[in-house]
């Protein structure tokens, strides 16, 4: 359902500038026709995960070549192509790092067999008091401030600090961020700022305890950096529109480029700006935003804030363009690797619809020459036995089913973690919550109550020893959940309090064989380094995304004996110390750490 941006003009050769705003589906099958007028294409403009494309729809298709944005909508499609029995070429890039991979139902392992590793996550204690990046300064304006005056008010935020006057007034510190009928939204926003640049630090401050090995903060006022007279006169100039587009802090400040490192003042305006602009030209978008990248608005919003915060906590400043980047994940996008990933997508479609299984190939686009190698190609690996999804593995949960409700276990796990739509959870045949448009109104109201209650109390007690059923009607997807009761859990290392394990067996740790860090990946295992029988075994982890990650896993067949070029002393070992993310920009992964030229030896399989 994308639209095109000036941005894609650079690598995406189907579209034009006169094309921006208009849908990428139809775009690109009207561009595709005037080369190739006798060929049938249809566009959708549409959300992959509507409906109306389930299994049946999957069906009519020989192969599905994805490239889609996120790690959710990979899954889903992963998941109708094992239904319908359609085999899957997957694929990503990101800068100049990309692969293309082959998934085959009972033949090779498919897109969910190797664990994607959670993304990054920092302590909560860290971006709420004692951040030492911007990027916590970027992360505390995205999803602590911006939700807390854009989002659902009924969402828990670690913002809920009392000012002076809610203290006094003994009311919840919530108050802070409402916006009274009779306040006028300049005064409201310099409220707002005064509570979070200057209220909160000082109350920070006043932890001595925590400032003894660290810079201490300063607070910062909005009557400090700005004179009443300055905001007023710009905030004469907003004009209320539908069009969200033009809804600019930047264009009614005067400010243009997108490079440039705005002042304290600069970044004081484009806050207050951009507040009353939320508040004037979209306030019926408020309580149910979420941040988004490609909201310019809201980009303006969360740079200024995290600007404040950084230039209060002694940290460098950044551009609109850098605190984009950080804020989406952007690594911006080289028309050389699309081309090369496109190529490559084709080559195994074309190897798919001549069913030559024996040629199929995952290959790793790399950043740096390996022996002289840029593309490196894998074998694909036969089906995880362990894998929850294809194999239908039963997992494990270890979760206080004393405190946590039906509510968490959907959101936390059968959503977030799962990546299921539209949940069916049964217990032996107690069904505990269902969702779908032919519910009635009293099932309904049921299942939502179930939802807020804890799950030792639900209907048919979910405890220790439970196995819970959950399942995707439209994925035609069904897994086994074995529930473990656990009473404590670490805030920091599990801020869930769950722990979902199972998808994926751990392999006895060798004394020469080293061990992935990752989350949840295999232990890494030598390969055969006999030329003509090599193996490039590559870890490749997704953050937000989705890439492979191939583990410790069997070939299908060996290499073929007319391999062009002998890696015996080049087998990779960079499932142990190299970690590619994807995230949600494009078709995008991010390296994490070096992609090292030298590739080490590993041992030889028993």
């Amino acid at each position: 359902m994308d639209t095109i941006e000036v941005s894609n003009l650079n690598r995406q050769f189907l579209f034009r500038q006169s094309h921006v705003g208009q849908s990428k589906a139809k775009v690109a099958r009207d561009a595709v026709l005037r080369f190739r007028p006798h060929i049938s294409i249809t566009p959708y403009h549409a959300n992959v995960k509507d409906s109306n494309f389930n299994v049946d729809f999957f069906k009519q298709f020989n192969v599905i070549l994805n490239g889609l944005d996120n790690l959710d909508a990979r899954r889903h499609v992963n998941r109708l192509c094992l239904a319908a029995e359609v085999p899957l070429v997957e694929s990503g890039t990101t800068g100049f790092l990309g692969q293309v991979t082959v998934h085959v139902k009972g033949k090779t392992e498919c897109y969910e067999c190797q664990p994607k590793p959670a993304p990054k996550t920092y302590p909560v204690c860290t971006i709420t008091s004692t951040p030492s990046k911007f990027v916590h300064c970027v992360v505390w304006a995205k999803d602590l401030l911006f939700a807390k005056l854009f989002g659902d008010k009924n969402q828990d935020n670690d913002l809920n600090v009392r000012s002076n006057d809610a203290a006094r007034s003994s009311k919840n510190a919530d108050d802070v961020f409402e916006w009274g009928e009779n306040e006028d939204i300049e005064q409201y926003g310099r409220r707002i700022y005064d509570h979070v640049f200057g209220y909160n630090i000082e109350q920070a401050l006043s932890n001595e305890e925590t400032w003894k090995n660290r810079n201490k903060p300063r607070p910062i006022y909005c009557r400090d950096v700005l004179p009443d007279i300055m905001t007023q006169r710009n905030g004469n100039n907003v004009d209320k529109t539908d069009d969200l587009s033009s809804a600019s802090a930047m264009a009614s400040l005067g400010l243009k480029n997108p490079q440039d490192i705005w002042c304290l003042m600069e970044n004081t305006k484009v806050f207050i700006e951009a507040l009353k602009l939320f508040f004037t030209n979209r306030r019926k978008e408020i309580g149910n935003l979420s941040f988004d990248k490609d909201d310019l608005l809201a980009v303006e919003f969360v740079t200024a804030a995290a600007n404040i915060r950084a230039a209060s906590f002694n940290i460098p400043l950044q551009s609109l363009f850098e605190a984009k980047g950080i804020a989406g994940n952007i690594v911006h996008a080289v028309a050389t690797t699309n081309a090369i990933v496109a190529g490559l997508i084709v080559i195994e479609a074309i190897k798919v619809l001549k069913k030559d299984t024996e040629s199929y190939r995952m290959t790793y686009c790399l950043e740096h020459p390996s022996k002289k190698m840029l593309l490196m190609p894998v074998e694909p690996f036969e089906p995880n036995k362990s894998c929850c999804v294809c194999s239908e593995t039963p997992l494990s949960l270890e979760i206080n089913t004393h405190r946590s409700k039906l509510w968490d276990f959907v959101e936390k796990i059968v959503k977030a973690k799962l990546g299921m739509n539209s949940p069916l959870i049964m217990h032996a045949t107690a069904l505990l919550y269902e969702v779908g448009d032919d519910l009635e109104e009293d099932e309904i109201a049921n299942y939502n109550a179930n939802l807020e209650k804890v799950l030792s109390e639900l209907p048919s007690p979910v405890t220790g020893g439970t196995m819970l059923t959950v399942e995707d009607l439209q994925q035609e997807f069904t897994c086994n959940i074995h529930i473990k009761h656990r009473e404590e859990f670490d805030e920091e290392k599990e801020p869930d309090g769950m722990v979902l394990s199972g998808w994926t067996q751990a392999l006895p740790e060798k004394k020469d064989a080293k061990t992935s860090n990752g989350n949840g990946a295999s232990t890494s295992k030598s390969l055969p380094t006999k030329p003509g029988n090599t193996e490039i075994d590559t870890e490749v982890k997704e953050i937000s995304d989705g890439t492979v990650s191939p583990g410790t896993k069997r070939k299908l067949s060996e290499f073929s004996d007319g391999s062009p070029v002998d890696h015996s002393s080049d087998v990779d070992e960079t499932r142990n110390n190299k970690k590619i993310q994807k995230h949600d920009d494009e078709d995008e992964l991010v390296m994490l750490d070096h992609w090292d030229s030298d590739m080490s030896k590993k041992q030889r399989l028993p």
